[in-house]
């Protein structure tokens, strides 16, 4: 079952059964899609005798809806992937971690870097691991922070890649 919509056919032509939602777009219905209204599912013959246009009306293809649920990250995952890519989503704290990506910093060194202060690298240095995106290594009195892993590494790869392309 997916969520909303019921998942059995009703097919007349004994094809896969696409289920249609009575929404405004361009598309032909065929006597074997069904449309979807919140209270009914009905053919597209009886969207005709209810008045209800076929240019109102969206296709919804329940198997990519059901293969799309089964695949889905759990929440948890989710809110883990969202807060790395919130953090990463500043100017300030993507230049220190591109900066980490050439190797091990100590706070002084990427506040000269970005123009932050040390209490505000450091605050950041703390978030970033907290998600696992650096770790640290202590020399004497000072820490020196990396990226955590080669993961974090093509994260950042990937992301130049993609805005670069043309």
């Amino acid at each position: 079952m997916i969520q909303g919509l019921e998942t059995t056919s009703l097919d007349r032509m004994g094809g896969a059964g696409e289920k249609v939602l009575t929404e405004p777009a361009d598309l032909t219905i065929y006597e074997h899609i069904l449309i979807y209204k919140p209270d009914k599912m009905m053919t597209s013959a009886e969207v005709h005798h209810s008045g209800t246009e076929n240019k109102h009306a969206r296709v919804v293809h329940p198997d990519r809806v059901a293969h799309a649920q089964r695949e889905a990250s759990p929440g948890d995952e989710l809110e883990r992937l969202s807060l790395i890519y919130k953090v990463l989503g500043d100017p300030s704290r993507l230049k220190i971690v591109m900066a980490l990506r050439r190797g091990e910093m100590c706070v002084c060194d990427l506040a000269a870097l970005t123009g932050i202060s040390e209490s505000a690298v450091s605050h950041q240095l703390r978030r970033f691991k907290d998600l696992s995106l650096v770790k640290t290594r202590r020399n004497g009195q000072v820490v020196y922070y990396s990226l955590d892993d080669k993961h974090v590494v093509l994260l950042l790869d990937i992301g130049l890649r993609h805005i670069r392309e043309k």
